[in-house]
């Protein structure tokens, strides 16, 4: 029986996958043009907003004109796990991925603007700042181009930003608490301000903080409202300090070659999809699931929320100047220094 390269994909790993495609040369130019095409995204079902976002993508493009483009889907991490995702894409293994920015600004420090502390808060109040084809959205993909990689959508803006939640044993209730405390963190932009406060930065991904808060292996977990209920952290939490520390969004990405090879009736598609999620992934995480579904069953569950003084806020948000200096050595002071002019609304 012949095997295609979809059937393929969903019998075999993506490591099994990119060697067999790679190794047999059946990744061809010609198949580089085709219109099937495979995404993936490891958000799970309880994560409502995000997941309506990504299967709304690929709604749009199964109902766009002319059927361009016939896109296999795999959430929950069915097809390939968070950490997994990123080497798939390079190896040809998926088309397309759904990502967290937060989780990859390691290889592409570009992206560490969507949470760069002391810029968070500003950019979620003004989500226009980051829509498809502001020049905050092209800056980024300048610098993506130069690593090969293309970002369709930002989804309209950044998601709510991630605040400090603290169980009952270690509670975190002012900046000067956070002193001392082993914390989780995703992004290396987050952990480079927690730093600034003796915070020992625990890297885990949301799946693994449930159990991480449950067993003191951390003392708190630095999240978005969309991972507290849908990972239900709020079990293990009695305290949720407000203050923007960092955020994300999460973007579908492709190669930037593989782009570069669709053909025209292919980007059509693509694009008018991702023109849709820019329109409602975001607003409908920040603006219908998070304030209607996820804060209410939060505060139901006896959390209770902090807000930081005017004080603390004035001093992390001084503290964080020394974490724009570090992330502009990384992608030179230029770019930094424009991306935050344009995150900020100052160019």
């Amino acid at each position: 029986m012949e095997v295609s390269r979809r059937n393929f994909l969903k019998l075999g790993t993506s490591t099994a996958a990119g060697t067999f495609l790679l190794g047999h040369g059946m990744l061809t130019t010609q198949a580089m043009a085709a219109a099937e095409l495979t995404s993936v995204i490891y958000f799970t079902s309880t994560y409502q907003g995000v997941l309506h976002g990504a299967k709304g993508f690929v709604n749009h493009l199964a109902e766009s004109e002319k059927g361009a483009v016939a896109m296999d889907f795999f959430h929950s991490g069915q097809l390939v796990k968070a950490d997994e995702q990123l080497p798939a894409l390079r190896a040809g293994s998926i088309d397309l991925m759904f990502h967290a920015t937060s989780y990859i600004t390691r290889s592409f420090p570009v992206l560490g603007i969507t949470g760069m502390p002391g810029v968070v808060g500003e950019l979620y109040r003004h989500p226009e700042r980051l829509k498809l084809g502001s020049p905050l959205f092209n800056l980024i993909n300048e610098e993506l181009a130069k690593e090969n990689l293309y970002m369709l959508s930002a989804g309209g803006g950044i998601l709510e930003p991630e605040y400090i939640w603290s169980t009952e044993d270690s509670q975190i209730r002012s900046l000067e608490d956070l002193r001392g405390k082993k914390v989780r963190i995703a992004s290396f932009e987050a952990t480079k301000a927690a730093e600034l406060y003796q915070v020992a930065a625990v890297r885990l991904t949301s799946s693994e903080t449930y159990l991480a808060l449950q067993r003191g292996i951390v003392d708190a977990a630095v999240a978005n409202i969309g991972t507290v209920a849908g990972r239900s952290l709020y079990e293990q939490i009695s305290t949720c300090y407000q203050l923007p520390l960092t955020a994300y969004t999460v973007a579908p990405f492709m190669l930037r070659s593989r782009w570069d090879a669709l053909d025209a009736d292919v980007k059509d598609a693509l694009q008018g999809a991702a023109q849709w999620y820019d329109n409602n992934m975001v607003a409908y995480c920040n603006n219908v699931v998070y304030p209607e579904k996820y804060w209410p069953t939060t505060i139901d569950a006896g959390v209770e929320v902090i807000q930081p003084t005017e004080s603390d806020l004035t001093a992390f948000n001084e503290s964080t100047h020394a974490v724009w200096d570090h992330w502009k050595g990384v992608v030179g002071k230029e770019t930094g220094d424009r991306a935050i002019a344009l995150a900020l609304g100052q160019s």
